[in-house]
């Protein structure tokens, strides 16, 4: 069995997207977490229990949200918040999200979860993993995320079944959440302080479809430089057009990359012309494909470059901190 160990700084790109095909590919995967993070998780969670304890004014924590931010929260009624969070908020509509995107999203929630800014318990955070593993995968409507304020509604579809609502699918039929869990052997947990906000306020979702369209856009861009060169010997052109030389002097890195790589390609080729003086340059379509391809491995290299950072990133608020010294939460 393969296991992929999430520690919050380290996700990759592959690794989302081995997860999310686990299923479909028949693969048998375990997601965990190292005990570093489960450390960082427990320090956290202890803090949101002193905030509670001692009464302190924390958003989101012991304050209500938004407009609400003024309001205090009586201590008797802090699990009804944050249960009331994910109720409110799972109002997606349109068809649901397919497994393997409604997959990578959980993962990516968890990874955020175990850097341990986020103040969720180990038990609600377990559950997560487990309904990974367990291939519990809640039924998330596809449209509904508030862009840069979050996939709110998409994560709160997400969070439903770990309190026993909403509906989840297991070993392909569509149940009740709470069904769900119970033929997986798990069972709903009832949220304390700070999870309700913990759970749905980030990017997962976006990150989840930002990582499969990259992943992608990769594959299509090396099938494309494939392509480029099987019609360049269909056309019996020339491979002059991807001389070192040419790309040196104009040297965008992915630029001067494709040529290589073309080169490569047709290397030894004997489908293209030698040079010819009545025959000295192919069309645009032939000749500028290291210019052209080039630039569009700099859009997915940057997308990549971006979704690295988002995958590792705390994305909720509000955030939790310490001083590594002491250990006091700031």
């Amino acid at each position: 069995m393969k296991q992929i160990t999430l520690d919050g700084d380290h996700l990759t790109l592959e690794e989302v997207m081995t997860v999310a095909l686990a299923p479909s590919q028949g693969q048998e995967l375990k997601v965990t977490i190292s005990e570093d993070a489960w450390g960082k998780v427990r320090r956290a969670q202890r803090a949101v229990e002193t905030f509670i304890e001692r009464g302190e004014i924390v958003y989101g924590v012991t304050t209500g949200f938004g407009a609400f931010k003024d309001r205090i929260i009586p201590p008797e009624e802090v699990k009804q918040l944050q249960r009331n969070v994910i109720m409110s908020h799972a109002v997606g509509v349109g068809d649901p999200l397919n497994i393997e995107m409604t997959r990578a999203m959980m993962l990516i929630r968890v990874n955020t979860l175990a850097k341990g800014h986020s103040g969720i318990r180990e038990e609600t955070l377990r559950l997560l993993i487990e309904m990974l593993n367990h291939g519990v995968h809640p039924v998330v409507p596809i449209q509904g995320s508030l862009g840069a304020s979050g996939d709110l509604a998409p994560l709160a579809h997400m969070s439903l079944p770990l309190i026993g609502l909403g509906e989840a699918t297991y070993q392909g039929e569509k149940l009740p959440g709470a069904e769900a869990l119970a033929r997986a052997g798990l069972s709903p947990v009832e949220l304390e302080a700070k999870e309700g906000v913990a759970l749905t306020n980030g990017t997962a979702l976006m990150a989840a479809i930002g990582v499969l369209a990259t992943l992608q856009a990769e594959n299509m861009q090396l099938a494309a430089d494939v392509a480029g060169c099987l019609s360049l010997e269909a056309l019996h052109g020339t491979q002059e057009a991807y001389d070192e030389r040419i790309h040196a002097v104009r040297p965008h890195p992915r630029q001067v990359e494709c040529a290589t790589f073309l080169r490569q390609l047709i290397e030894g080729s004997t489908f293209t012309r030698s040079r010819d003086p009545l025959n000295v340059q192919d069309a645009y379509t032939l000749r500028c494909i290291p210019q052209v391809h080039g630039a569009v491995r700099d859009a997915v290299l940057y997308a990549r470059w971006v979704l690295e950072i988002e995958l590792n990133a705390a994305t909720d608020n509000p955030l939790l901190f310490f001083d590594e010294d002491t250990g006091d939460c700031l």
